[in-house]
């Protein structure tokens, strides 16, 4: 890393900013931990409420939005103030919410509580991204991203494991008061580990954030890869909402079997992401799209066939694998391009880029919860869409670029 990208990082030993890297990507897993990890508890919370898993599903959903709403709040936030300051202010109110999640009398409380947790674990999200955008340049960059979908590949492999566990052992609260516990925690070791990595300080007036997000959407090379990376994970979001009703419920899979199945998804995801940062080494990020995402394409066809003919459980498993494994060489490429020319205002732009992908994701997952009452194929239905549409988008957004710029 070139000293230019490290005048703000005052960390002189090697050792010591891997590790913060390695926090980085704790910062960002805990919006996914808080996601994975009550999955099988679906049952358990729907029996506990007296509802159905439907109703359930609508925490999740308001996890999504609170994830779309919250990144905009920390946008320039972090420009302003630094990265430091904000995440602190996240970690706080997403300990405290999760305390209330734990506590929530009804279901209705639950998906309110939900949605407020969202907003405290989205600030690790953007401020990891603009962190790295602070110290990399775009190629290295994409390479930092793979890094990041490993540490939160093993979130699904673990969580839903550990969260069934919890559950059948403690009850499915106790899974919230884990999480709180692991926010303390993460915000001590940010204390004494993460440095301050804005270097030069911009003119950023908070009133003017409206101006700012417009100005980052104006871009026509952020808005492409960003809006193809976040339908693409929709995808994935997809997935993590219909997968307990059609495993479960449909093919008859015990919660066990369940977690094992996630976590056996989360491994091709794991090493696709670890394939695209070796081949970044020979190719630049744009031309790992240019071949991954119509291998995307075909695979959604797959599930989409798989739908329409009610395919039984490997006829599903099959492709869903395959998509997932593909976001691998998909995500972190198109959130690299989306960041490429946003060093000004590197905050705002993760916040934008990340707003987008949950908003979609919020839309998706009630998407599902409304497809589901017509069919019990809704998520590869669901799946089998996004993929296509991810493609249509980065052909119909392409205009001549400079090489240089991902």
């Amino acid at each position: 890393m070139s000293g230019t990208q490290r005048d703000s990082f005052t960390v002189s030993d090697s050792a010591r900013f891997d590790f913060v890297v390695i926090i980085l990507a704790l910062l960002t897993a805990f919006a996914p931990l808080s996601i994975d990890m009550y999955l099988p508890a679906f049952t358990a919370i729907a029996a506990d409420y007296q509802t159905d898993t439907h109703r359930v599903e609508l925490s999740l959903s308001a996890f999504f939005f609170g994830l779309f709403i919250g990144q905009l709040l920390y946008g320039t936030a972090t420009d302003k103030f630094g990265r430091k300051k904000p995440l602190y202010v996240g970690l706080a109110i997403y300990v405290v919410t999760s305390i209330a999640c734990a506590w929530a009398p009804d279901i209705e409380w639950l998906i309110v509580l939900r949605f407020f947790q969202a907003i405290g674990a989205c600030a690790g999200i953007v401020i990891a991204r603009a962190v790295v955008r602070d110290l990399y340049t775009p190629q290295a960059s994409a390479r930092v991203f793979s890094f990041l979908i490993l540490v939160m590949g093993v979130a699904p492999i673990l969580a839903p494991l550990f969260g069934n566990y919890v559950t059948e052992w403690f009850g499915w609260r106790a899974i919230f008061w884990i999480v709180s516990v692991l926010g303390v925690a993460c915000a001590f070791v940010i204390h004494l580990v993460l440095p301050e990595t804005r270097g030069r300080r911009y003119d950023v007036r908070m009133r003017n954030s409206g101006r700012t997000y417009w100005d980052v959407l104006k871009d026509r090379s952020f808005l492409r890869y960003s809006l193809t990376g976040g339908i693409a994970q929709a995808g994935l979001f997809a997935y993590i909402t219909g997968s307990p009703l059609m495993f479960i419920e449909l093919f008859d899979f015990t919660p066990s079997a369940y977690s094992w199945l996630f976590g056996a998804n989360a491994i091709g995801i794991i090493g696709f992401s670890q394939l695209n940062g070796w081949l970044l080494k020979y190719y630049s990020a744009r031309k790992i799209l240019n071949v991954s995402l119509p291998i995307l394409a075909v695979v959604s066809a797959g599930m989409a066939v798989a739908a329409y003919v009610k395919a039984p459980v490997w006829g599903i498993l099959v492709p869903l694998f395959a998509y997932i494994s593909t976001l691998g060489l998909v995500f972190p490429n198109a959130m690299a391009g989306a960041l490429a020319n946003q060093q000004e205002r590197a905050g705002s732009a993760s916040a934008v880029t990340g707003s987008l992908q949950f908003l979609i994701a919020g839309l998706v997952s009630m998407g599902v919860n409304s497809v589901s009452g017509l069919t019990d194929y809704a998520m590869a239905w669901v799946i089998g869409t996004t993929g296509i549409i991810a493609v249509i988008t980065y052909r119909l957004m392409r205009y001549e670029e400079p090489e240089s710029e991902v």
